[in-house]
């Protein structure tokens, strides 16, 4: 092995250990290129209007299939996943419903404070270090760099599938200008199974591997800022914020295991609300549960459509 090679891949185990002590379950890196196998697909995807009006998905298309023009001078990318299940639901069975990742802190903020510990750490090791760390903060197309560093496989519901934990994980990046021995992709293991696509009750998995947004339950209650469609009604499945209908039914989601992160466990109200709590919910509650919680991007204006949406009235 050369010298080059050797440091690469001393580097690649060394991020890896650091990471594991800061809480990330995985580390996988690849070489940074071009996502040409990608373009073609994105492409379609966004002409057919299956981003809904999530308009800042159209730009920057060139940077999501290069991390190269996002971050000049990037050699490697390195995906980190980060396990946030959670295993205790709900209790009361008939009050609406939140999509786990929003139990906890808001992952954009714990997670990137841990990568910028990581960087840090990386510079008092290696010295001058160029790169900069990501969490649902740019134009990266998140699944297919993790895909391609031995993750995971992107499944029929177009999330990450992990053999050992599921996929109910958060993804994170890191552009680094550091040559890193990259890691080689695993196989597709969905098989013949379509238990996602036939549990999906908007139809929003239109075909294996690809999903319409623009259909999508999380779409309705997160990132729609207008009025829920008419039709839509009867099919949400008392989701409120977010949707893990198919992780629930997936097979490889029986392999996952609780967090071990603090901040991602519930507010200790949050589990125990009722149907009514819901109903009822005021500014002062909703300050006091969703304090640091990913749940502010919908607000309380937000979840307020959407509960009364739940409940026959989309005034």
């Amino acid at each position: 092995m050369s010298k080059t090679k050797h440091v690469a891949s001393e580097r690649a185990a060394w991020i890896k250990r650091r990471a594991q002590e800061l809480g990330f379950t995985s580390v996988g890196i690849s070489v940074a290129h071009e996502l040409t196998e990608e373009a073609p697909r994105l492409e379609t995807w966004l002409k057919q209007g299956m981003h809904g009006d999530m308009a800042y998905m159209e730009g920057n298309f060139d940077k999501r299939l290069d991390p190269r023009k996002l971050l000049p001078g990037t050699k490697s990318v390195v995906s980190l996943l980060f396990n946030y299940h959670n295993d205790s639901g709900q209790t009361d069975p008939n009050a609406p419903k939140l999509a786990q990742y929003a139990y906890g802190e808001d992952y954009h903020f714990v997670l990137k404070w841990k990568l910028k510990e990581l960087l840090k750490w990386m510079r008092a090791e290696w010295g001058d270090v160029g790169g900069r760390v990501y969490v649902d903060s740019a134009p990266i197309l998140e699944r297919a760099w993790a895909e391609r560093s031995g993750l995971g496989w992107i499944g029929k519901h177009s999330l990450l599938l992990n053999k050992n934990m599921g996929s109910y994980f958060f993804l994170a990046e890191m552009l680094l200008d550091v040559d890193l021995e990259p890691d080689a992709p695993v196989t597709d293991h969905c098989g013949t199974c379509t238990r996602c696509i036939d549990a999906c009750p908007t139809d929003a998995i239109i075909q294996p591997y690809v999903v319409d947004g623009s259909k999508c339950i999380s779409y309705f209650t997160i990132e729609l800022r207008g009025a829920i469609p008419e039709p839509v009604k009867g099919h949400m499945e008392n989701w409120m914020f977010g949707c893990d209908i198919c992780q629930e039914v997936c097979p490889w989601n029986r392999h996952a295991s609780p967090t071990t992160e603090p901040r991602f466990a519930p507010h200790p109200r949050l589990l125990d609300m009722t149907q009514s709590d819901w109903l009822d919910l005021t500014e002062e509650v909703f300050k006091e549960v969703f304090k640091d919680s990913a749940v502010k991007r919908a607000g309380l204006h937000g979840l307020k459509r959407n509960i009364a949406f739940l409940q026959g009235d989309s005034s």
